[in-house]
Parts: C-alpha cells; sequence; structure tokens
C-alpha cells in the first residue's frame, strides 16, 4: 500500500552545485529534472456544524483513508489516541495512530450552533485504490467525562464533484473515564478540571452514549445541568467533492 499524503513533496537542495545541473565536458550545464508533484485529483469540504445545546466540541479530526482501518469499533477497547481525544479533546495521539491516512484538526473548538468547514486536498497518489476512499472523523464533547461524537468509514468514493452527502454524527462513550460528572473530571467550560487520565476505571469498551444525567436530574455531586444533555447525535455533517 503507499503512503498517502495530502500536499507536495518539496525538494531541498544540499548544495548549490546539486540544484543547477550537470555540465558536460565542454562545460555546458545541463539542466536536471525536477520531479513534478502530483496534481490534486480531488478535493472535498467537510462542514461540522454543532447541534448542542451547551456542549462545546473539541477541535475535530478529520480522516481520509482507505477501507482498512476504522477509528474505532463498537465493543472493543479504545486506542490510546481514541482515549486522549475522548478525555481531553486532543486529537494528535489519533492522527499518529493512523499513518496511512490524509487527516486535518480544526484549528479551535467548534462552539454550540456554530459550524467550521475543513477542507482538504488529495492527490492522484493519495490512495492505492483511488474507488475505495472512507471518510472518519472525531470531536470531544467538552463538557462530558468521555464522550465523543463522530462517524468512521463512511464511503464517499461515488461522490461526484458538486455532490453533497449530509449525515448526523452520533455520540458515543469511550469506556474509558466513569461518567461521575464532577467538577474535578470535567475538562470543558462547565468545571475546567481533569482532562485525560491514563487510569481505565469504566467498561473499557467503546458504546453509544446513554447521555449525561446532570445535578437537575438527581446525580449528586454532577457540575452538569439540564443545557448540558444531549440525545443521541452532536454533530450534522456535510460532505461536498469540490474538484
Amino acid at each position: 500500500m503507499k503512503q498517502l499524503f495530502a500536499v507536495p513533496t518539496i525538494i531541498i537542495c544540499v548544495a548549490l552545485s546539486a540544484c543547477s545541473g550537470d555540465k558536460d565536458e565542454g562545460g555546458m550545464t545541463t539542466p536536471t529534472s525536477t520531479p513534478t508533484p502530483s496534481p490534486i485529483v480531488s478535493s472535498f469540504d467537510v462542514t461540522l456544524v454543532n447541534i448542542t445545546h451547551n456542549q462545546p466540541l473539541s477541535p475535530p479530526v478529520v480522516v481520509f483513508h482507505e477501507s482498512e482501518f476504522t477509528l474505532w469499533t463498537i465493543g472493543e477497547s479504545a486506542s490510546a489516541g481514541l482515549e486522549l481525544l475522548s478525555e481531553a479533546g486532543d486529537a494528535s495521539l489519533l492522527v499518529s495512530e493512523n499513518p496511512m491516512s490524509v487527516n486535518m484538526v480544526g484549528a479551535s473548538v467548534v462552539a454550540p450552533s456554530d459550524r467550521v468547514t475543513i477542507a482538504i486536498d488529495l492527490s492522484e497518489n493519495s490512495f492505492s485504490d483511488g474507488t475505495q476512499i472512507r471518510l472518519s472523523l472525531a470531536s470531544m464533547l467538552v463538557n462530558t467525562n468521555d464522550a465523543f461524537a463522530g462517524l468512521t468509514g463512511v464511503d464517499i468514493s461515488q461522490l461526484s464533484v458538486g455532490d453533497s452527502l449530509m449525515l448526523v454524527a452520533p455520540i458515543y462513550d469511550a469506556g474509558t473515564e466513569a461518567n461521575s460528572e464532577t467538577a474535578a473530571t470535567i475538562p470543558g467550560p462547565a468545571a475546567a478540571g481533569e482532562g485525560f487520565n491514563i487510569e481505565r476505571d469504566d467498561v473499557n469498551f467503546v458504546a453509544r452514549h446513554s447521555g449525561v444525567v446532570s445535578l437537575d436530574d438527581g446525580l449528586n455531586g454532577s457540575i452538569l445541568d439540564q443545557s448540558h444533555r444531549f440525545d443521541n447525535s452532536a454533530m450534522r455533517v456535510i460532505v461536498t467533492r469540490t474538484q
């Protein structure tokens, strides 16, 4: 499988003579050819809309890949990268766990009702099989212990230029941190508590999230109120092929 990339390769000249070409016997300089970067053959805009009432979303990670991997599997343990994203909103490790992909992380938190668009270009060498382009994405609901919204392995191969696909991203529980909802364990603006903790003190498998309870609904010690509750989805996702 070829390694995926989203930007042209940059050739750095180590010495001036290496870049100026070779001289023939008559002292004339023969230009040296420079490899041509692979042209961009397809581009996509991925727009994410926060549809929660009071759950800011961490900077989302968007991943284009082939069909061989998923960011998570229901009923299986979260990877270390997914744990870090789900508890602290940090996507850096999740990205590094999947080097055979084209990915980008959003620049900032997405507030309720706000939207962000992430544009990704794919070159002709981005995938070994251009007919199997898959989309995955994930973002933490930051006023939770370890909830994240996302999609994994969505086939977007059949989108033509100008076509759009609209989806909603379900909410999952990473299963790595107990849903105590306490001020000490919620990293978002509701509490500014601890984010990532290496200890796994919950069921240790990914599942659909049952929702937060909140102090208003009787969970003693919860820092959350009814405004932080959610029902099944947190993001509207619009994927548009632009080239």
